[in-house]
């Protein structure tokens, strides 16, 4: 018999996560005192955002089969599928690219088949149309009752789980940045902070819509527009899953600086985004910034949704 989700607790997840003062010249100079948000230490299988925005669809699911959808290195549906093997829950992930059937699995979707996660490949048209109602009953006819978790898990719910991420912070932070693929950390983060306090988003993908999709989300979870957030765009490094030397040598100084493992496609770009922020001015001086560090380097191709 499956576990129960809501015995979640039981994983004995680190909240609220430790919040970490980084002494850092680049925005000492400017007045500004840099603060890492370590929900990458939440847990070591379902780790920062994964877990806060996974728990409340989880206990939602109660038990029941989680269908959701990533791509091929997707932190997302290694952490759902963890998540099943945990709580002894079935999963299965609906994988962007038939043409990845036939090949071995790579290292993140061998990890989610170790983890007893169904794969279902899909060709990209199908991927992209998968929200459309018709296209989302022939992926389920097969597998009976599931509960379906979209992409990157941002939902109503997970949005509310985000809520307790902005609460953490009351009274230590002015400004809380975080890289954004689908905008439900956001959405959640803005919602959960305090009157005066402010959320910033560095999307890493292209697009210009996810402005759109945060309020969207927010509709759905708090009913309306909720808390104060703003997106800076500049910073995607070419779209999702992209980086340059660039950012990468950005990343290995920030880790010498500061001990810490940055992955590569979501808090590198942060944390570059920041630092350019810093140089520009954009925070006045006495501003109390905090990073979210939404999770660790995994393997040779680190990437999320």
């Amino acid at each position: 018999m499956p576990c129960d989700p809501l015995e979640l607790s039981r994983l004995q997840p680190v909240l609220p996560s430790p919040l970490q003062p980084a002494e850092d010249e680049r925005f000492a100079r400017h007045g500004v005192q840099l603060l890492l948000k370590r929900d990458d230490l939440i847990h070591p299988d379902l780790p920062g955002n994964k877990w806060r925005k996974l728990a409340p669809n989880l206990a939602d699911a109660a038990g029941r089969t989680v269908l959701t959808f990533g791509g091929a290195y997707s932190n997302h549906l290694r952490a759902t599928a963890a998540a099943g093997r945990l709580l002894g829950f079935p999963t299965i992930g609906v994988v962007r690219g038939d043409e990845l059937a036939g090949r071995p699995l790579n290292p993140s979707l061998a990890q989610c088949a170790q983890d007893g996660m169904r794969l279902h490949f899909v060709d990209r048209a199908t991927y992209r149309a998968k929200t459309d109602p018709a296209v989302l009953e022939r992926l389920l006819s097969g597998y009976g009752e599931c509960s379906v978790v979209p992409e990157g898990g941002s939902n109503a719910l997970a949005a509310q789980g985000c809520t307790a991420l902005g609460r953490e912070l009351h009274g230590v932070a002015d400004v809380v940045a975080v890289a954004c693929g689908t905008g439900g950390t956001l959405a959640g983060l803005a919602a959960g902070l305090a009157p005066g306090q402010r959320a910033l988003g560095i999307p890493v993908l292209r697009g210009g819509f996810l402005g759109d999709a945060v309020r969207e989300l927010q509709r759905e979870a708090f009913g309306g527009p909720a808390g104060a957030w703003s997106l800076d765009e500049r910073f995607a490094f070419g779209g999702y899953a992209r980086t340059t030397g660039e950012l990468h040598a950005f990343a290995d100084d920030f880790e010498e600086r500061h001990g810490l493992p940055v992955e590569r496609l979501y808090v590198a770009k942060l944390l570059y985004g920041l630092t350019v922020l810093a140089r520009e001015g954009a925070f006045a001086p006495g501003t109390r910034l905090v990073a979210v560090v939404t999770g660790q380097p995994w393997g040779a191709s680190d990437s999320s949704r």
